[in-house]
C-alpha cells in the first residue's frame, strides 16, 4: 500500500496498544515505525527489473520484522526501567505493539497485487492476494480520521475505541475485497465454461482506487489469455477480449536470469511484444487493459536481425503514472454501476499496445 496508508495504520495500532502509556506520541512513533519496511526503496539496483523484484523482500519478511520488534521492545523496556520507571512499560506489551505495527505493513502489502516476499529468505512466490488496489481511500480514510481524532482529543477511552473500530472496519474491508476477487473470477470462469473455452489459470485484480470493478485474466493452454471486466453489480456477462501472450518471442531471452526472476516474481503473468527493434516484457497484473504499469525493454535486434539481450530499461510510457489518465479513470468508475456502457478494451489495447485484439462477450 501507499506510504500514507502504512503510516496511519501504524499510528492506529500503536495508539491502540500503547496510547495510554505514550499519549499522542504513540501516534507519531507508530506512523514512523509503520513505514520502516519501505526503507528498502533507498537501495538502488542496476536495472528496473531488479529494483521491482527485490523491493518488498528482506525488509518485508515476517522473520526479520519479528526479530526487529523483539530488539526494539527490549531496548525500550530497558530504557523504560531506568529513565521512565513510572510509565508502566512491560516487555510483552511493547513487543506486541512493535510487532503489530511492523508485521501488518507487509501483510497489508500482500493484499495488493504487487507481490510481497512475506517469508523471505524462503523461495516462495511472492504473495499477491489482490484484494485491494495499492491506493484505496475506503481503506485509508477511516483510519486517517480516527488518528486525527485521537491526535486532537488525546489517547483516552473514546479515542482508543474509535481507533479500534477503524482497525476493525479496515480489516473487514480486506475481507470484502477477497470475496469480491473470488466472485469476479467465478463470473468470468462461468462465461468461459458456457462458451466451451478451456483455461488453465484465472485471477482477478482490482482496478484503480476501488474494490468494486475488477480486471480478470485467464490463460489458455495454447498461449493466449482472456482479459475481462467484472463489477460486483453486474447482471450480464462481462466484456472481454482474447489476446496473445506471444510466448515464442520469449525464446530470444532464453537463459536470462532476470527474465526467470521476473517470471517467479509475477507468477509468470507476462506477455512479450516485439515493438520495432525492441523486445518488451509486460507484467499483466497491474494497470488497465493495454496500459500496464510494469513494462521492460529487455532485448534489442541488431543489424543482422539477431536479438541481443541487454540490461533492462523501463519501456516508454510505462510506470506508476501510466494508469492515471483522467478520461480512462472516469470510464472505469462509471463502469462500477453502468454495465450498459462497457469499457473500450479493444480501443485501449490498440492505443496503448499498438495492436488489435480479438474482442468478444
Amino acid at each position: 500500500m501507499d506510504s500514507i496508508t502504512q503510516a496511519v495504520l501504524g499510528a492506529a495500532l500503536q495508539g491502540t496498544v500503547l496510547g495510554r502509556l505514550q499519549g499522542r506520541r504513540s501516534l507519531i512513533y507508530g506512523a514512523a515505525l509503520g513505514t520502516v519496511p519501505d526503507l528498502d526503496v533507498v537501495i538502488r539496483y542496476a536495472d528496473p527489473v531488479s529494483q521491482m523484484t527485490y523491493h518488498r523482500g528482506f525488509s518485508h519478511s515476517i522473520f526479520v520484522l519479528t526479530g526487529l520488534a523483539l530488539l526494539l521492545a527490549w531496548l525500550v523496556n530497558r530504557l523504560g526501567r531506568t529513565r521512565w520507571p513510572d510509565k508502566g512499560y512491560t516487555l510483552p506489551r511493547l513487543f506486541l505493539a512493535f510487532w503489530l505495527v511492523l508485521v501488518t505493513h507487509p501483510i497489508l502489502d500482500a493484499f495488493t497485487v504487487y507481490g510481497t516476499q512475506l517469508f523471505w529468505p524462503l523461495p516462495f512466490t511472492p504473495l499477491s492476494w489482490a484484494a485491494v488496489f495499492i491506493i484505496d481511500p475506503v481503506y485509508t480514510v477511516p483510519l486517517l480520521v480516527a488518528v486525527i481524532y485521537a491526535a486532537f482529543k488525546g489517547l483516552q477511552g473514546r479515542a482508543i475505541r474509535f481507533l479500534s473500530l477503524a482497525l476493525l472496519f479496515s480489516t473487514a474491508y480486506l475481507g470484502f475485497g477477497l470475496a469480491g476477487r473470488m466472485a469476479a473470477e467465478q463470473r468470468l470462469q462461468a462465461v468461459l465454461d458456457a462458451q466451451g473455452i478451456v483455461v488453465t489459470e484465472v485471477r482477478a485484480v482490482p482496478m484503480a482506487f476501488n474494490s468494486l470493478v475488477w480486471r480478470v485474466l485467464a490463460k489458455t493452454p495454447d498461449g493466449d489469455y482472456y482479459e475481462g471486466i467484472s463489477s460486483v453489480f453486474d447482471r450480464e456477462a462481462p466484456e472481454m477480449q482474447r489476446l496473445p501472450l506471444n510466448l515464442d518471442a520469449a525464446k530470444a531471452l532464453r537463459g536470462s536470469a532476470l527474465l526467470q526472476r521476473l517470471r517467479w516474481f509475477t507468477d509468470d503473468w507476462l506477455r512479450y511484444d516485439q515493438i520495432g527493434n525492441a523486445l518488451v516484457v509486460t507484467d499483466l497484473r497491474m494497470g488497465i487493459p493495454g496500459n500496464y504499469t510494469f513494462r521492460f525493454n529487455m532485448a534489442q535486434r541488431d543489424s543482422q536481425g539477431n536479438w541481443i539481450v541487454d540490461r533492462p530499461s523501463i519501456w516508454r510510457g510505462a510506470g506508476a503514472g501510466s494508469m492515471f489518465s483522467s478520461a480512462d479513470l472516469a470510464l472505469i468508475w462509471r463502469r462500477i454501476l453502468d454495465q450498459r456502457t462497457p469499457l473500450p478494451l479493444a480501443t485501449w489495447t490498440s492505443k496503448y499496445l499498438g495492436q488489435a485484439s480479438e474482442a468478444g462477450r
